[in-house]
């Protein structure tokens, strides 16, 4: 990276692919972001670096290293490809680390379980400049798309049908508006909305409370 860069990406604020800590907080606080991060577009935590973009800097840039290679190799499953970038800034010293957007989604908080169980899963994506835990149909989706397997060849049903008739009169629709409109039940009407999802037919929003909603890919 070159100074230039650095630059830019504080004067562009917190954002989707932007993080400021002004300081390392909590291991599973900085490996939530990592992992926001690597699940979404990538991008870059800068340490040493205020909310409102002002650089204070950081008191060794050795030991935020450390923290943050104990983050990434301790509490990130798996561990995502990052860089370290380290520069002085207005005469403090910042340490900037660069998240790869991944290709084996997702990435969830280190639980020590052999498999992974998406009943405990501590998955987080990026929205907007937040990094938010996201639910059991987002992490299928995020599975699928790593995964390579579109839905090509995907039979429009009754169900499906419902899907379509409830976007004509509004704007989007919950898994559980679903349920209750097509009399079926929330399993059920998750499992579609994730096929339709993956077929490219209707497209998926998370909140910053992490509840999802959906609307037409039209």
């Amino acid at each position: 990276m070159k100074r230039r860069e650095v630059a830019e990406l504080i004067e562009g604020g917190e954002g989707l692919r932007v993080e400021f800590k002004k300081r390392f907080s909590t291991f599973e606080k900085i490996a939530r972001e990592i992992i926001a991060l690597a699940n979404t577009r990538g991008g870059y935590i800068l340490f040493g670096v205020n909310d409102d973009g002002t650089v204070c800097g950081v008191e060794s840039e050795k030991g935020e290293a450390e923290l943050i290679k104990r983050a990434l190799n301790e509490y990130c499953l798996p561990v995502p490809d990052t860089k370290l970038h380290f520069f002085e800034f207005d005469g403090y010293e910042i340490v900037i680390l660069e998240i790869m957007e991944s290709d084996v989604k997702p990435h969830r908080i280190q639980d020590y379980l052999p498999d992974f169980d998406i009943s405990n899963a501590i998955v987080c994506v990026r929205i907007n400049d937040k990094s938010v835990q996201v639910s059991k149909e987002m992490i299928k989706i995020l599975q699928a798309e790593s995964s390579g397997k579109r839905l090509y060849k995907y039979e429009i049903g009754k169900t499906e049908k419902k899907v379509f008739e409830y976007l004509e009169k509004n704007e989007t629709i919950t898994s559980k508006e679903l349920e209750q409109a097509a009399n079926i039940s929330s399993r059920r009407a998750a499992r579609t909305l994730i096929k339709l999802v993956r077929a490219g037919l209707i497209f998926i929003h998370t909140k910053d409370n992490g509840e999802n909603f959906y609307t037409n890919a039209g």
